[in-house]
């Protein structure tokens, strides 16, 4: 039955042809493991995606995510593209311009290549969130949804 608002709708769709990219952030580790871990395993056990067909990558931080896509895109072709990175909120305004650059970064890379980019930046207050949105101490791992969307965006971009 429907368990909250929140997150896309779940889908069927299978992708074993797609070829997807991963580039995360090397920054607050503990929250991005598992992650990548849940977007590589949604796409694999639940969208049929092989596994010879996730390329996963990684930059720094998430401030080099933007470059670090565009670079490992121009080197192989690929349907959908994650960009996953975990920015923690500290006392400074460090956090608010790394998280609207990065975030335009995206949206632009994916506009300019016409390969569907998914942000997977969680932005949060405090490392708690971050585990918790991570499926940690009992939350959801929203690495899970963003799998989910990079093979709803790829097949959608094969379509095109």
């Amino acid at each position: 039955m429907f368990e909250g608002i929140k997150g896309p709708n779940p889908s069927d769709l299978q992708g074993p042809d797609l070829r997807i990219l991963i580039v995360h952030a090397r920054w607050n580790l503990q929250a991005i493991e598992p992650l990548v871990k849940g977007a590589v395993n949604k796409m694999i056990h639940h969208h049929g995606v092989k596994a010879e067909n996730i390329d996963v990558r990684s930059v720094p931080g998430s401030w080099e995510l933007p470059v670090g896509i565009r670079s490992f895109m121009a080197s192989n072709s690929y349907d959908a593209v994650i960009g996953i990175g975990v920015l923690i909120k500290g006392s400074t305004m460090h956090f608010e311009y790394i998280s609207e650059a990065v975030v335009h970064g995206l949206m632009r890379i994916g506009l300019d290549s016409n390969v569907p980019v998914i942000l997977g930046l969680l932005t949060v207050l405090n490392e708690e969130q971050a585990l918790y949105r991570a499926g940690l101490n009992g939350g959801h791992n929203h690495g899970d949804d963003w799998g989910s969307a990079a093979v709803e965006m790829g097949l959608k971009n094969l379509s095109n």
